[in-house]
């Protein structure tokens, strides 16, 4: 594990998205060890309420599903207008469902969590980053989002889309003090749910990773990539699509 660095984030305010549990905790719990505030989201209260009682008073949230605008609001209203960083992790997983066998509610699904509320979010904190000219913002994309054969079409069509949301933003507000970038993961030891016994994931996918010899990553390991692109350690990259994969995008 890397090794934190202190004040890293001090006197910042950063909004992490999936922060009961896996990546966005880890994320959370490293922004707090390096000197910042946390407003975090996640469905679950008591998973919330856990990584409050670890943090102390830095961390603080609003429970909630960030598909719902009503509930974007208040993750914005509770980070204040001093908001200066954004972490979009909240994503969930297709089944690995292809193109033939996926119907309309996964779809939907699985777009309104992995790529709508990753835009509403960003949408609502622009105005408090643009009034501060300043701002960071990062986006958990994934191995799916650079090629075709890590996930079912939804969940690959989702993070390809993250990965093009992530590049426009950063196009658009380059000039305003705003940097934009994405972290694309392979795979994380986390409690993300998906079935793995569909006939795509037998037949197509499993092969294909079993082909390679693919390490697990640890959330903490993604959290250090994350923070890093968050942080002003990174200042010179904006519209970046970081691989924290173990090497697996360079087989």
């Amino acid at each position: 594990m890397s090794t934190t660095v202190p004040g890293r984030f001090a006197g910042r305010v950063v909004v992490v998205t999936g922060a009961g549990s896996g990546i966005g905790r880890a994320v959370a719990s490293r922004i707090v060890q390096e000197g910042g505030r946390v407003v975090g989201a996640d469905l679950s209260e008591e998973r919330l309420r856990t990584v409050a009682e670890e943090l102390g008073d830095a961390f603080t949230y609003v429970a909630g599903s960030v598909t719902e605008q009503e509930v974007v609001d208040r993750v914005i209203e509770a980070a204040g207008p001093d908001l200066w960083g954004l972490v979009n992790n909240a994503g969930i997983m297709d089944d690995f469902l292809s193109a033939g066998e996926v119907d309309d509610a996964t779809w939907e699904r699985v777009f309104a969590v992995n790529v709508t509320s990753m835009m509403r979010l960003i949408r609502a904190a622009l105005p408090l980053m643009l009034a501060a000219g300043a701002g960071s913002i990062v986006n958990t994309a994934s191995e799916a989002g650079l090629r075709g054969s890590a996930a079912g079409v939804a969940y690959t069509a989702s993070k390809h889309a993250v990965v093009g949301l992530t590049k426009s933003t950063a196009v658009f507000y380059r000039s305003k003090g705003i940097r934009c970038n994405a972290v694309a993961p392979g795979a994380v030891a986390t409690n993300i749910q998906t079935r793995m016994d569909t006939a795509s994931f037998t037949e197509v996918v499993a092969p294909l990773l079993g082909a390679f010899a693919l390490a697990t990553a640890t959330a903490e390991q993604l959290a250090a990539s994350i923070t890093w692109l968050l942080s002003d350690d990174s200042a010179n990259v904006n519209g970046a699509i970081l691989a924290s994969d173990g090497g697996w995008s360079a087989i």
